[in-house]
């Protein structure tokens, strides 16, 4: 049965004292609350150790946001997957929408950056989804699935099924817009066929895609209801706590 997923990803906010309340804030609640789902949070690598020492019983996945396609060598600010393993991260997001639009990068990086990241034994979050001129001239789709398969169909089956999938529509990121419920359940619905016609259905139910456009309180349960989503990549909701447990509790 596949995991149900809260994941936030606070990308470039929070100094290290705010990090810090956060997380205990976090820790808190997961330890005097019953959760049912699994909840990760993907902040500044800087505070990578501090989350896992906070969160000394692995109840938080903790993520990177990034992570290099190279396995080491003169990359100046970047980070590796063997890097990651020796702090005990959980894993890495890869391909998320404001890496391809302002580092440039492609399904084939994030094909080579997943691959590094399953042989460190890292649990990669792979982020797919369209622009809104893509989506207005009905090529959703056909995007979707190239880049589904440029970035992991070169996996085994045992390797896909350790992969979790987010679905970003970009128009909906930051902006204030959100798919509908049954927008993003056609999508995923898709995604999950992608990969049983590639790999099987078994193993296409297996895995676990996620949501991640602008998931909130007031939304989370209703697309979270749809039977081929499996939780949300939270991003501003994430940086408030009463924010991301209350989307947390949409999985009660």
């Amino acid at each position: 049965m596949r995991k149900k997923i809260v994941a936030g990803n606070w990308k470039m906010n929070k100094n290290y004292t705010e990090a810090q309340e956060l997380m205990h804030e976090l820790d808190r609640y997961k330890k005097n609350n019953a959760i049912n789902c699994e909840v990760y949070i993907a902040p500044p690598s800087l505070y990578i150790t501090t989350a896992k020492n906070i969160f000394l019983n692995d109840n938080v996945g903790v993520f990177a946001q990034d992570m290099s396609e190279h396995t080491s060598g003169a990359y100046t600010g970047e980070i590796s997957a063997d890097m990651l393993a020796s702090v005990n991260a959980t894993g890495a997001i890869i391909g998320h929408s404001e890496r391809r639009q302002y580092h440039g990068e492609t399904d084939s990086h994030c094909n080579r950056k997943v691959k590094l990241a399953l042989d460190k034994g890292l649990v990669p979050i792979y982020c797919n989804g369209e622009t809104l001129e893509q989506r207005k001239s009905g090529q959703h789709f056909e995007v979707i699935k190239n880049q589904t398969e440029v970035a992991l169909f070169t996996l085994s089956a045992e390797e896909i099924k350790k992969v979790v999938i987010a679905y970003e529509p970009v128009w909906a990121i930051g902006t204030g817009e959100t798919a509908s419920p049954e927008q993003a359940q056609e999508i995923h619905a898709h995604i999950r066929s992608l990969i049983a016609a590639k790999y099987g259905q078994e193993v296409a139910d297996e895995i676990s895609i996620l949501y991640g456009g602008s998931v909130k309180p007031d939304n989370a349960k209703e697309i979270f209801s749809k039977p081929d989503v499996d939780g949300g990549l939270i991003g501003g909701a994430a940086l408030k706590i009463e924010d991301f447990t209350a989307i947390i509790k949409a999985f009660d």
